[in-house]
């Protein structure tokens, strides 16, 4: 039995599928803008989203699950006024749009593939679905909950009298409008937030329509492609809580406002990623990604192991000491069960029994994944140096999914004067500085360490 915490209920609910005959479970997950790469915050989300699909697939569900690529763009502001993200991007690098998209789109499926999250059953284009948005658009209006300016046209938010408060229990005067275009005087009320608008001549991403040439408002592409791909209603939606307050409550709106129906059963919000305990943002050089951990040599599968030591539910503090401690645990559990492996006692069929219904207690508890990596470890340790224990952690593999089975690296200690040629060398590289790297690499294997390039950074063995 599975236990889902439900943000539309504020309560932990048993789960089960609409389909139950065909034992389907639906899922609709918020992906990316591509119009720069994903950091790390980005990945807990989609961490999450893959442990919830394994959580699933581990209790035997069949999944239909769609995730959108924002490939329209996504304004600078807060309340989404201002200028496109993807067009300003594009100017930026002197690219056009549909390179950029391009671009982030193969960067953010690498970071995926580092992570061992596995692809979704269906990974769907903004821009691929305009017509399906533009149809959605028109029945809203046609059910009387939109209206149009000489912008374009807005959803009457007026026209629901829990608008607002569905997910989030924000008042009315408190809600931004979720437009992408500049506060229009037209609008019938404040947040009213844009559904199609009419595109400038300026304007670069825009498309033929009843209307014109136009682009959708920012939350239409979700509702379109969730209904196209999982009909009127269907089992989970995912997300990160900054999308509770505007961006989902947005997509409940225009849902109503041309089916009648709350799209999803159950909404599932992951909650933000603390740098040093405050915000990740540009202005404190503090918003990195996969590829900034890599050149620190840390392993991506360690910030995996990271994200399991807090609930989805609770915010987690990254720092540089606690993502090296999560890789020198995800070593040392390598190496547990490694030894496993190659035990040659037999485990008592009763443990193995009780482990198993421990881990599945766990993950089927709103996925308290916190508490499944301790039955793990206790797996990992057992005393009994047993194969079918290590049998047993391949399974719980299934949904930690952190290469467990990998070879561990001996670990080579050094002292000062070596960190700090390598520290030196590092930085050679970067300057594309090649001779003096091979330099420092001379020195080095002369002081009897032999350093090994690779994706993760820096490494040394003994000659």
């Amino acid at each position: 039995m599975i236990k889902l915490y439900n943000t539309l209920t504020k309560e932990k609910e048993v789960f089960e599928p609409l389909d139950k005959e065909n034992n389907i479970v639906k899922i609709y997950s918020c992906g990316l803008t591509v119009y720069n790469y994903a950091h790390i915050g980005n990945m807990r989300t989609y961490i999450f989203m893959d442990t919830l699909r394994k959580v699933l697939k581990y209790n035997g569900y069949k999944l239909k699950h769609v995730m959108n690529i924002t490939d329209v763009g996504h304004l600078t502001s807060d309340a989404d006024e201002g200028e496109d993200k993807m067009a300003k991007s594009a100017r930026e690098q002197h690219k056009s749009v549909y390179e950029i998209a391009k671009m982030y789109t193969e960067a953010y499926q690498k970071d995926f593939k580092k992570l061992n999250i596995e692809d979704t059953e269906y990974l769907v284009k903004a821009t691929d679905h305009i017509k399906d948005m533009e149809e959605y658009v028109k029945e809203i209006m046609k059910n009387g909950y939109a209206y149009e300016t000489s912008k374009g046209v807005y959803f009457d938010t007026s026209k629901l009298k829990d608008y607002g408060r569905m997910l989030s229990n924000n008042n009315l005067e408190d809600l931004k409008a979720g437009a992408r275009v500049d506060v229009d005087t037209e609008k019938r009320n404040p947040q009213d937030f844009a559904l199609w608008i009419k595109a400038p001549k300026e304007h670069i991403m825009k498309w033929d329509s009843f209307m014109g040439l136009c682009y959708p408002g920012w939350h239409i592409e979700c509702s379109a492609m969730s209904r196209k791909y999982l009909g009127d209603v269907f089992d989970i939606h995912t997300g990160g809580v900054d999308h509770i307050p505007i961006h989902h409550e947005n997509e409940i709106a225009q849902s109503i406002g041309a089916t009648g129906h709350i799209p999803a059963k159950t909404w599932m919000h992951v909650e933000f990623l603390l740098i040093n305990n405050g915000k990740m943002s540009k202005s404190l050089k503090n918003v990195y990604t996969v590829s900034d951990l890599e050149k620190e040599g840390i392993e991506p599968l360690a910030y995996r192991y990271f994200n399991y030591s807090a609930h989805y539910r609770t915010k987690l503090n990254f720092t540089w000491d606690t993502i090296k401690a999560a890789q020198v645990a995800l070593n040392r559990l390598r190496e547990a069960t490694k030894k496993q492996k190659n035990g040659v006692e037999k485990a008592d069929p009763e443990k193995i029994k009780e482990y198993k219904e421990r881990f599945l207690n766990a993950i089927n508890d709103d996925i308290n994944m916190p508490l499944a990596m301790a039955v793990l470890w206790d797996v990992a340790k057992e005393p009994v140096k047993s194969k079918d224990y290590y049998n047993l952690i391949m399974e719980f593999e299934k949904v930690t999914s952190l290469d467990l089975d990998k070879e561990t690296e001996e670990q080579v200690e050094y002292d000062e004067e070596v960190a700090s040629i390598l520290e030196e060398r590092k930085l050679a590289r970067e300057n594309k500085d090649f001779a003096k790297s091979d330099e420092l690499r001379d020195k080095l294997k002369e002081m009897g360490y032999i350093v090994i390039d690779s994706k993760e950074g820096q490494k040394l063995k003994k000659v």
